[in-house]
């Protein structure tokens, strides 16, 4: 009876951890860290997201760079936070683990007046600075970053996990370097439906 209870009492925990998700599209980042859940911006960013969905999923070429060929395989697979600037921001999505990376794959920038940096856990493409240079690499915010408006495309919102990006954005870090790297395990994606009405005869 004992054992019962306490396997009731755990997953009335587990559930408390994972909020109910609203009817949208989700990406989920399991890091060494912790996991991160973040809602994305499928009908204002669709090219971003398009891009990114495929890449998780292995569905769209990709530059290896071992081989100097392009390959079609989940890319987001054991990858590290590369970079971090403490109190601002993570960075990932390099298989070489360097900021300046060529991964093969270019995406439109999608600056939307109703995505901004207005506050932390936003989900961003990270770019080399000229127009329209994103490709795989992306970023999550631990901080307001207005300055940011209209430089990097927005197109997702943490939704579970800000004190996962939190924890890794303070990881012991030189020159924007970890010292030990956080892992990005690999990420999932999750659509949430709206739920069916029964209609009543």
């Amino acid at each position: 009876m004992k054992r019962l209870l306490f396997l009731i009492g755990f997953a009335t925990v587990a559930t408390a951890q994972t909020p109910a998700l609203k009817p949208g599209l989700y990406a989920i980042f399991e890091t060494s860290q912790g996991t991160i859940t973040a809602e994305l911006s499928e009908k204002a960013t669709p090219a971003t997201v398009k891009n990114f969905v495929e890449l998780v999923q292995g569905t769209k070429p990709w530059l290896d760079p071992k081989t100097k060929s392009m390959v079609t395989r989940p890319y987001y697979q054991n990858l590290t936070f590369h970079r971090v600037l403490p109190e601002i921001m993570i960075q990932s999505g390099s298989i070489t683990g360097r900021s300046a990376d060529n991964c093969g794959v270019k995406v439109p920038d999608e600056f939307m007046p109703g995505l901004q940096f207005d506050r932390a856990g936003k989900l961003a493409m990270a770019n080399t600075g000229e127009p329209n240079s994103g490709g795989c690499q992306f970023f999550f915010t631990d901080e307001v970053m207005s300055q940011w408006n209209g430089k990097y495309t927005v197109f997702g919102q943490v939704v579970a996990g800000q004190d996962v990006v939190h924890a890794i954005n303070r990881l012991p870090s030189r020159n924007e370097t970890p010292d030990k790297p956080a892992t990005l395990i690999g990420v999932t994606i999750q659509r949430v439906e709206k739920p069916v009405k029964n209609k009543s005869k």
